[in-house]
Order: structure tokens, then sequence, then C-alpha cells
């Protein structure tokens, strides 16, 4: 029986035996009950036990420290960073480890893509924006992440913005939208930062927001695919079928005052980011607590609608509230919930009801996205990717060192990421990307000539073994590289029986090919 089928069959075991009896699966879970630690823990525990689910326990610091790494900045942390986390001794380590992810440069890398996958940043067909603009946008957002710009002036920004596609990069909201037309881009709008789809509304309603849109000129410069968008009345007024500013319409009926001569767009803005609206700090909230905990308090997180109710209202009013006290400072919304218990409970659930996955009874498990899946495999193997575009200006072949993640453009590719169903960019709704499993998925993980390049002239693996491969401390830092814990006593004996055999032999070799084939390691959770 090959190591892979041994390793899985032992944990599942394992899994079932501490189950039965009641006891914690020690690879990832403490034996701590969850106790609320804020009003986030006080509202969903209560809902649970108004429900009678029995939330998971707490996850381990072995999980913890890689799922917090993974969700933060979409990185596996080093055997290193894991082991020092481990053998920390402080009550706080895991809120002082949020503190530092948040300030990690990899923190706008990954988030950036999170951004730039809602936003359609794509040279290519149907979005075309084109490469420059495409730069100049990416490092835009980027630059706001990093800064932490408060979300209400990043919104305000993109929707007022006028002026060159190259230089003044958040004009290309209004570019990155597939039709010109103004309902086109008040659906964009819609979705990006109202969490709505506006085909489901009464056409008036979508047409009078749409007027707001209706006056943004296009013109080209003497610079090859380089626009200026700008608030043009005169064109506007030559469009067919846009009617007069009177028929503006906010889509909560609130009154319209426009004054003669004023960039409807702006009026617009001022009411999407005032605290009253009944949408723009809710979506933001909910998207969040989705990228983090994979799932919508409102669920799909872009389908805001009176009849997809959330699971928990005065959980997602406690985050509304929370986030304009605090002025929108996105961090803040993400520490709230990285430390909440909520956040860190295991995702071994202790009931079977079907009403516990909505309602956070325990952490979900969930596919690492395509970019994070290979930067991972180049990470533990010391290896590198190439990625091409078929644009062949002002790229065609990234450099070597290019971690996925932050990569700017989602026309610049390659044949994993495709495979692992990475993000389209076409519409911007989370649907884009594909992280379900698949059976090539699969086959490539266990077959493919890729994956076993990487790890035959790995020298970093190679490291790992050192001259006595069935050292412990080798199989610990082994474990420690590949899943971030330590390995269980049992795991630990395998492993050593295991790399008896040679390098040449491909004993060594089986250990991190089961390890990298594991839900363990291909999953967050």
């Amino acid at each position: 029986m090959n190591l892979a089928i041994v390793l899985v069959l032992m944990a599942a075991t394992a899994v079932q035996e501490q189950a039965e009896a009641g006891a914690p699966l020690s690879a990832f879970e403490d034996d701590a009950e969850p106790i609320a630690q804020g009003r986030i823990d006080e509202l969903v525990l209560g809902r649970l036990e108004q429900l009678g689910i029995a939330p998971a326990r707490v996850c381990s610091d072995g999980v913890f420290v890689r799922r917090a790494y993974l969700d933060v900045i979409g990185t596996l942390p080093t055997a290193g960073e894991a082991a020092q986390f481990l053998q920390e001794s402080a009550p706080d380590k895991r809120r002082q480890l949020i503190d530092r992810l948040l300030e990690r440069e990899e923190f706008a890398d990954y988030w950036a893509m999170k951004w730039c996958d809602l936003l359609r940043v794509k040279s290519e067909f149907p979005i075309k924006l084109w490469p420059n603009a495409v730069q100049a946008y990416h490092h835009w957002i980027h630059t706001r992440i990093r800064e932490n710009t408060p979300y209400d002036r990043f919104v305000r920004e993109m929707l007022t913005a006028s002026g060159s596609n190259f230089r003044d990069p958040q004009v290309n909201f209004y570019r990155a939208v597939q039709s010109r037309e103004p309902p086109a881009i008040a659906q964009a709008v819609a979705l990006s930062f109202m969490g709505v789809r506006p085909e489901s509304w009464p056409p008036q309603r979508w047409s009078g927001m749409a007027v707001f849109f209706s006056q943004i000129a296009y013109k080209p410069t003497v610079e090859w695919k380089e626009e200026i968008i700008q608030f043009d009345l005169e064109q506007a007024r030559s469009q067919p079928g846009i009617e007069s500013l009177r028929a503006a319409a906010f889509p909560d009926a609130a009154p319209v005052r426009l004054a003669p001569g004023e960039d409807p767009r702006r009026a617009f803005a001022d009411w999407l980011v005032n605290p009253k609206n009944p949408w723009f700090t809710r979506n933001v909230v909910n998207r969040v607590w989705f990228w983090l905990l994979g799932r919508g308090i409102i669920h799909p997180a872009d389908d805001l609608r009176p009849d997809n109710p959330p699971a928990n209202p005065e959980l997602l009013a406690y985050l509304e509230q929370d986030l304009t006290a605090a002025q929108y400072d996105l961090k803040h919304l993400c520490r709230q919930i990285l430390n909440s218990t909520t956040y860190q409970l295991s995702c071994v659930p202790r009931s079977d009801d079907p009403r516990g996955e909505a309602n956070f009874a325990h952490y979900p498990l969930r596919r690492l996205e395509a970019e994070v899946l290979i930067d991972a495999l180049c990470q533990i193997t010391g290896t590198t990717e190439q990625y091409s575009s078929i644009i062949p200006e002002p790229y065609t072949y990234m450099p070597e060192d290019q971690r996925a993640v932050a990569l700017a453009d989602a026309s610049i590719s390659s044949p994993f990421l495709e495979k692992f169903g990475r993000s389209s960019r076409d519409t911007g709704l989370e649907s884009d990307r594909n992280n379900r499993p698949t059976a090539a998925q699969r086959l490539h993980l266990l077959n493919s000539s890729h994956v076993r390049r990487k790890m035959e002239t790995s020298p970093k693996l190679r490291a790992l073994l050192g001259s006595d491969p069935k050292r412990p401390e080798n199989i610990v830092e082994i474990y420690l590289t590949i899943l971030s814990r330590m390995p269980t006593e049992e795991e630990l004996e395998i492993a050593k029986m295991q790399v008896k055999e040679t390098w040449a032999e491909g004993g060594p070799r089986d250990i991190f090919w089961a390890l990298i084939n594991s839900p363990e390691f291909c999953y967050r959770h």
C-alpha cells in the first residue's frame, strides 16, 4: 500500500475514533470549548444556542497559523514561522500574529487580487482594458489597499474620476465594463458597491440609476489605447435614448437634487457612501466576511435582495455599525473578524444539523484558489512558474520569481491557473472564480510531469531530508513546511518507515507527494 493511501486511511480512522469518543482531534482542534470574545461571538454563539446547534471546538495552533497566513496574505507560513508560532507561549499570540500579518506587504498583494477580480482588471476580451491601463489600475488598487485608504474614499475616487486611463488609473472602472451604455455602467456599480444584481429590480429603478452615468464621454488621444474619461454634458445630450436628468432616481427613492452643470456621478457617490445608505456598508461587510469565512452572512455574497435575507441579521447590523464608527477602515473590519472565536473555530463540526454551515458553527472547508495553490507549491519546493500573455506588449513572459497572487492582469495566465479555476474577471461576479474540485485537477496533482518535476528537481526538498532522511527532525521539518504543523506520533512512525529508501528510489519523494495530495494541503481548513 503506498504512503498516500496509508496516510489517508490513518487520518480517517483517527478522526472517526476520536469523534466517536468525543475527544478533540489533536491535529485540528484544541480541547477548549468556544467562548465569546466580543460582540461578534455573542451574536453567532447566541444564534447557535437558539437553534440548538453545538459549535465546533476552537482550532489548534497548527491550524490557526496556516489559516491566518492563507486568509490574510494568501501565502503559507514558512517552516520557521510556523515553528516559532507553535513554540510561542504568550496568551495573546494569535492576536499578535494577526496584527503582524495585516501589516505585511503580501496583504496588499493578496487583497488587491480579490479587488481586481471584483473590478474586472483584465487586458483582453471581453473587458479590453489593455496592458498599460491594467498595470496602472492594478498599481492604484494595490496602493490604496497598502495605505489602508478608507473604503468610502476608495469608492468615491473611482466613481467621480476623470482623466487619462494611463495617468488617472481609477477612471478604468468605467472602461472595465463590457458595454459603455449607462444601464451597463449602473449594473457594474450596483454589483461592485451595493452587492446587487439590478436585473431583479423593477425596470424604472435600474433606468433611474443609469441616468447618473449618462454623461460620461470617452475621448481617444494620439497615444495607442489611451482615452480620456470625463463628464461631458454636450456629448451626453447627443446620445439617443438618454432621458433628461429629471429622470434620475436613487435606488431607495431618495429625492435627487442636482445643480446646473453638476456632474451627476458626484451626486450618486454622495448618496452611495452615506452611512444611511441601505446597501453600501452592508455589501462590503458581507463581502469581507465571505472572503474570510467562505460564506456570506447573506449568501451568495453578491446577491443582496429582500427575498435573500441574512442568516444572522443582528450580526450583519453590528458589523455595519462598527465599520461606520471606524470610518470605513477595512483593516479594522478584518481584525475584528479574525480575532473572533467564530473565525477561529475548527473545521470539524460537532452537529449534523444542516443549518450549522449557514450559521457559522464551524470553519468551512474550501479549496485553495488557483493562485494561492501554485504559489504554495513553488514555495515548498523552491521552484518557479512560468506565466505568459497572448498580448505582445508590454510583456509576453513574466519574471521567473513572479507570484501568481501578485499578477496584475487576468490575461496573464498559465495552464495550471486555467485548470484550477482562476477568476476570468469577465463580469465581477464571485462565480467568475471556480473553486470546485475536478477530476482533472486531482489527476494533475497526482500524476502530472509538472508537479513531479517540481519535486524531483527541488533543492529545497533535498535539503529538508539532510544526510539521514530518517531523522525525526527532518520529517518534522517536512510537515512544518507543507502542512504548517507537527506530525502526530503515528504519522512520524509511518514516515520514518517510508524514507528508508534512497532519494533515487523515490522513498523520500513519496512523503512530499503524499502530503501535497492530501486534502489538508489543498484546502483551507
